[in-house]
């Protein structure tokens, strides 16, 4: 048995997973996340913003005491969008080692394709979906399209995460006007044209999504009180409840959308953009439903580390 600890630094939050791999069984020991908003700003500057260093470091302190505690022999620190965009990563790579001793991989879109398809289909043969698989996760600065059946056949990062979408088009209004929506879809729109020319989307027979956007929408149509993984994990939701959930969250105030049961804090201000993503996706690529997988590109961080 191998004990592991996966940090995955995204634009949005920061999380962490120590876990036991023994063979092809990986079990949780620690699975933890914090909403950091690590890519404030980012689209517009270009630099990570002290403030949002300060955010992540302290989150980071965190993890690495609890590393401490359950002895993980493995450590690997991942970082995607934000810090691909930043002039001033450096900040960051020295942060984090001064923190848990390792370099950050600050990795490409393809490795972060990779890593999230290893992650989300590992669980997947027993609901015995159609194959291939198309994994969408959708991130704070980024989403990952991946296309494959056992392993990646082609994969695609394009810069439509929530809170870019968020900041370029839905910071004006509370909530965000006809317009502004009406902007934001026609620039996920063009990215998915631009992803439909790398990747033979039509192919797939399964849609996954991953990330904190897909599995909010999840339990908003699953009608939760709360936020319960267990039963948004591997669950189906058709076209139409995220359709649904998408006009709704795009229609209600900041108030409104806080008050959702099964809102993280953290989420409130972007989940309208990460629900908007999901339903050009379903909408332009004609998914009926998205099956929904809390184990992502943290697990598979996890798995590389076996």
């Amino acid at each position: 048995m191998t004990r592991v600890a996966a940090i995955d630094c995204g634009t949005n939050s920061v999380r962490l997973l120590i876990a036991d791999i023994e063979g092809t069984t990986l079990t949780d020991v620690e699975r933890r996340m914090e909403i950091v908003r690590l890519g404030q700003d980012v689209d517009k500057t270009g630099r990570l913003a002290p403030e949002a260093l300060d955010r992540t470091f302290t989150a980071m302190r965190g993890y690495a005491s609890l590393i401490r505690e359950h002895d993980a022999g493995k450590v690997r620190v991942v970082a995607t969008s934000a810090t691909r965009d930043a002039a001033n990563r450096s900040d960051f790579v020295n942060g984090v080692v001064d923190i848990f001793g390792v370099v950050p991989e600050v990795v490409s879109g393809d490795e972060e394709a990779h890593l999230s398809f290893l992650g989300a289909t590992r669980e997947l043969a027993s609901l015995r979906p159609a194959r291939p698989y198309l994994v969408v996760d959708i991130g704070g600065g980024s989403t990952e399209f991946v296309l494959g059946s056992s392993d990646v056949e082609a994969a695609i990062s394009v810069d439509i995460g929530c809170v870019r979408m968020t900041e370029r088009h839905l910071t004006d209004g509370d909530p965000p006007t006809p317009d502004q929506i009406t902007a934001a879809a026609a620039d996920i729109d063009e990215a998915l044209a631009r992803v439909r020319a790398r990747v033979p989307v039509d192919e797939a027979r399964t849609l996954v999504g991953l990330a904190g956007s897909v599995t909010t929408v999840a339990g908003i149509a699953l009608d939760l009180p709360e936020y319960d993984s267990t039963r948004i994990h591997l669950s189906r939701i058709t076209a139409t409840q995220v359709h649904e959930a998408t006009r709704d969250l795009l229609h209600a105030t900041r108030a409104e959308r806080a008050a959702i049961g099964v809102m993280h804090p953290g989420r409130v201000d972007v989940i309208g953009a990460g629900a908007l993503i999901l339903d050009r996706v379903m909408r332009e690529y004609g998914f009926g439903a998205v099956v929904v997988s809390e184990h992502d590109i943290l697990d598979g961080i996890a798995w590389s580390l076996a």
